[in-house]
């Protein structure tokens, strides 16, 4: 498979999507565009729409670092716009819209510049916010706004509190509390997106399990347990939560239905691979787990399993795709990256 042919089984579209963002007025906005999802979901929003026969503008908007980054959208038909969300000024001239889907973040080098991390995790939210009051704003954050749950409890549910250990998820957790303040002082319909590792073969916890299993190295349990959930699945399911906005804002976990076990995972790998995995320490009974089954209730489960993702990892892998070098740090326990 090719990095081209990947973009579109990542990107492939379906009239269900396509009927959703054609009720969405234009333009619609992605925010941050730019990271690791925000590529494949534009260009799956923008299929989707072209399947059911409807023009709408979508515009991929990031500070774009890199002129590749910003050439794969043009390539692809998707407009985009340079801002630095760290700038009111430049928040306050994007274009009016009615849907934002807001996608930035920062996690690594939280403990070198937690300032920075803290500032990029909720400033922007502030200013975006006060930009456009009457948008409906689906908001990605992340599973790490919990703290790690006993492995035989389902996972955490959008009921309970948010108490994670570490810097970056108490900045995440800051984030969330800042577009629920503005969803109940504006009445901005809001909905935030708990994502649990979200994967595809250039990067992602498979990833991580898959390459310590191909070169030989030990697999560290002490995170023994994980949710994980297809990035084009994950895509499909945030375009659609524009439907669940609210205000207050409505928070929504979005991963698979299934825990997994990293040591059966890396067995999976091992087969693939023809050689068995080496471990390193051993399983904990409490691990970073969600509960989707009250999102998927909302919008249909996963269409991918869990087969067939590690068996396109695992084939890009020994093939020779390229990787993105981007590490999720999934064994990370006390928080800390």
């Amino acid at each position: 498979m090719t990095e081209q042919e990947l973009d579109l089984l990542l990107s492939e579209p379906n009239e269900r999507l396509g009927h959703t963002l054609s009720k969405l007025e234009s333009p619609i906005l992605i925010l941050g565009a730019n990271g690791k999802m925000g590529p494949t979901l534009s260009l799956l929003a923008k299929r989707s729409l072209e399947l059911v026969g409807v023009e709408k503008k979508i515009v991929a908007i990031s500070r774009f670092g890199d002129a590749e980054g910003r050439n794969w959208f043009e390539k692809h038909g998707i407009e985009t716009q340079i801002c630095d969300l760290l700038s009111r000024n430049e928040v306050n001239a994007l274009p009016d819209s009615a849907n934002i889907l807001y996608m930035a973040g920062r996690k690594f080098g939280t403990q070198q510049q937690p300032s920075l991390t803290w500032s990029m995790n909720t400033l922007p939210p502030s200013y975006i916010c006060e930009r456009f009051t009457n948008a409906r704003i689906v908001a990605l954050s992340s599973g790490a706004v919990y703290p790690m749950v006993p492995v035989r409890g389902g996972g955490s549910t959008e009921r309970d509190p948010l108490t994670p250990p570490g810097e970056y998820a108490n900045a995440c957790v800051a984030r969330e509390r800042m577009f629920e303040y503005y969803s109940e002082k504006q009445g901005t319909k809001i909905a935030l997106i708990r994502l649990n590792y979200a994967v595809e073969p250039r990067y992602g916890v498979l990833v991580d399990i898959a390459l310590k299993v191909y070169r030989r190295e030990p697999v560290d349990l002490t995170m023994g347990y994980l949710n994980c959930i297809w990035q084009r699945d994950a895509n499909d399911m945030i375009l659609r939560s524009f439907d669940l906005a609210s205000s207050p804002a409505t928070p929504l976990n979005l991963t698979g239905l299934e825990i997994f076990s990293v040591r059966s995972l890396a067995e999976m790998f091992g087969k693939h691979f023809g050689h068995p995995p080496q471990f390193t320490g051993s399983e904990s009974d409490h691990a970073l787990l969600n509960n989707a089954s009250a999102t998927i209730q909302r919008l249909g489960e996963p269409e991918m399993s869990i087969e067939k993702m590690v068996r396109i990892v695992a084939n890009w892998i020994t093939t020779g795709g390229r990787l993105l070098g981007k590490p999720t740090h999934f064994e990370v326990r006390d928080g800390s990256y």
